[in-house]
């Protein structure tokens, strides 16, 4: 990953689907091409809002776990057409 600077979102405290809708909120903010640092807490938040994300077009380029093991940190590119 580089070095470029990113808008960065805490949803470690939502539940589903508001997982989805903060992530989906911060992503509108964005230019395409920018990329969203969205920190998750769980296996269902994880795989919802990734799996949301892709089907509407962005790319998932990152997932990472953190020490813990519940918590990830997914790096997503809005993509041009959504």
């Amino acid at each position: 990953m580089s070095d470029i600077e990113m808008t960065a979102i805490d949803i470690t405290n939502e539940v589903c689907p508001m997982t989805f809708v903060r992530t989906r909120l911060a992503l509108d903010r964005l230019q395409a091409g920018e990329r969203l640092l969205v920190r998750l807490r769980g296996p269902t938040p994880l795989d919802n809002v990734s799996r949301s994300l892709k089907l509407l077009g962005h790319v998932v380029e990152e997932i990472q776990t953190e020490a813990d093991g519940m918590t990830h940190r997914l790096t997503v590119l809005k993509s041009p057409g959504a």
